[in-house]
């Protein structure tokens, strides 16, 4: 495979993703600080290794990894690559410099939540500023679903599928963006959503991967029936399915220690990883991607090791028996498209 690709992310506006993305959110100090010169270089390295769809959020260090990611991609021209950031959430001065939300960042602002028309509005202007540039070509509304909001949830659905959708369509309409959908870590409010709108994409985190594939049974072929694209976040679900089981560091699935078992379902991959000689990582990266609505799949790349791994591990060149194994032992789903059946 190749990290370019000829794929629409929605056929009728021909905008094109590579089939590897480089996720920004390690850019907004998500976990450990990131020195400034350090996150110039893990940019440049990935654009000399030909990364060209880059992805952020305001909510990724509090504005952090929008303003570094703008300031890198102003030194190229606006036709050489793909930006996506999202909105619903407003930064808001909050009169200190602290680790919030997982991100160690040194901006001074915490978020709040708004899905209405005028919050999309204000997000989509205040991301340019701080991008510093004057292109956005997808906008996500970020982070709407349960697993966020719980009970509060059900207003903020419905403020998101009329305020913002219809903040987000005017932006389509003017030629402003070129795309927009959800970015989130719930297929089923993606599911919910289909039915309020023209969607172009979803991001969708970790919910479509060696590990789960529930995605599939519904919402997957509803989003080829309307020519809806889907870009894959956490292809190694928060950790596991790049780490394997055999370390000595905690074992992660959806941002929470691992059960027993997914651990033990992990421990069936490597082992047929190992009869093969396939690195588990490979195989999770390349996974989605036979899926005819994935288009791109994005993982966090924090560490300039990891840009050169992800590419050499997306194209690793795996047996379609290995594929078919991990059908035949129950691994996957019968329905999962696997690149073995191509």
């Amino acid at each position: 495979m190749n990290i370019m690709c000829e794929n629409p992310v929605v056929a009728k506006k021909q905008l094109k993703l590579p089939t590897l993305g480089f996720g920004g959110a390690p850019l907004g100090n998500l976990y450990r600080p990131i020195a400034d010169q350090d996150a110039r270089a893990l940019l440049e390295t990935a654009w000399n290794s030909n990364f060209r769809h880059f992805d952020t959020a305001p909510h990724y260090g509090q504005g952090l990894s929008e303003r570094r990611i703008g300031d890198f991609l102003r030194q190229h021209s606006a036709e050489e690559y793909v930006l996506s950031t999202k909105v619903g959430r407003l930064l808001k001065p909050a009169g200190s410099r602290t680790h919030r939300h997982g991100f160690f960042s040194p901006m001074p602002f915490d978020i709040e939540y708004d899905y209405s028309y005028d919050g999309v509005m204000r997000s989509f202007e205040d991301s340019l500023q701080r991008l510093g540039l004057d292109k956005i070509d997808i906008l996500y509304m970020h982070d709407i679903g349960r697993l966020t909001h719980g009970d509060k949830n059900e207003g903020l659905f419905f403020q998101a599928m009329t305020g913002g959708y219809k903040a987000l369509d005017s932006l389509r309409k003017q030629g402003v963006i070129k795309a927009f959908g959800l970015g989130v870590n719930e297929y089923q409010v993606c599911e919910e959503a289909l039915d309020f709108g023209d969607w172009d994409c979803f991001l969708l985190a970790g919910r479509y991967t060696l590990l789960e594939q529930e995605a599939n049974q519904h919402f997957l072929p509803k989003c080829l029936e309307r020519n809806c694209s889907i870009i894959l976040g956490g292809p190694y679900n928060s950790g596991i399915l790049a780490t394997g089981t055999r370390t000595n560091s905690p074992l992660y699935y959806d941002y929470a220690p691992a059960s027993k078992a997914v651990i033990d379902k992990v421990k069936q991959l490597e082992a047929i990883c190992d009869e093969y000689q396939v690195p588990l990582a490979a195989a999770a990266l390349q996974f989605p991607i036979a899926h005819p609505a994935v288009v791109s799949v994005i993982p966090g790349l924090g560490e300039l090791k990891r840009i050169q791994q992800s590419i050499d591990l997306f194209n690793y060149n795996i047996p379609s028996q290995f594929w078919q194994t991990i059908r035949e032992q129950g691994l996957v789903t019968e329905t999962s498209p696997l690149f073995g059946d191509l």
